[in-house]
């Protein structure tokens, strides 16, 4: 419970952050859907997680019709040593569907996760979390 405490607070960080910058995003259709999504890395791999999200992760969702909206590092401890936080975005629930079969099918993506756990796995654990924007939020 603490960490999807955590995670949500971040979320919440992140838009307060965006909206004081006065960055927009523009509305879309009205069933789309974000995807809060929690991953803890096993010890001593946290890192090795961010350089397959930085170097290839996010390139390989939006070729497959996710969009990246952020990515999170706690910043207190246990989560801050190993958890990736993010959120993405999808047309609908059955795009989101779609999207995942297409990435896990993905031969890019399976080199590039085989590669990535060349020393053993590098995520212990998944929390998802599909969300609707509120009628007042300012991101949709």
């Amino acid at each position: 419970m603490r960490t999807r405490f955590t995670a949500a607070l971040f979320l919440l960080a992140g838009f307060a952050a965006g909206a004081l910058t006065q960055h927009s995003i523009s509305a879309q259709a009205p069933d789309k859907v974000f995807e809060l999504r929690t991953y803890t890395a096993p010890e001593g791999k946290l890192g090795t997680l961010h350089a397959r999200f930085r170097n290839h992760t996010l390139r390989i969702f939006e070729k497959h019709g996710m969009s990246n909206v952020i990515y999170l590092a706690p910043m207190d401890a246990p989560a801050a040593e190993n958890q990736l936080v993010y959120l993405i975005s999808h047309r609908s629930r059955d795009a989101a569907k779609a999207s995942w079969t297409a990435f896990q099918n993905d031969p890019e993506w399976k080199k590039v996760a085989s590669e990535s756990q060349v020393d053993g796995r590098i995520v212990a654990k998944v929390d998802s979390v599909f969300l609707t924007a509120t009628d007042y939020s300012p991101l949709k």
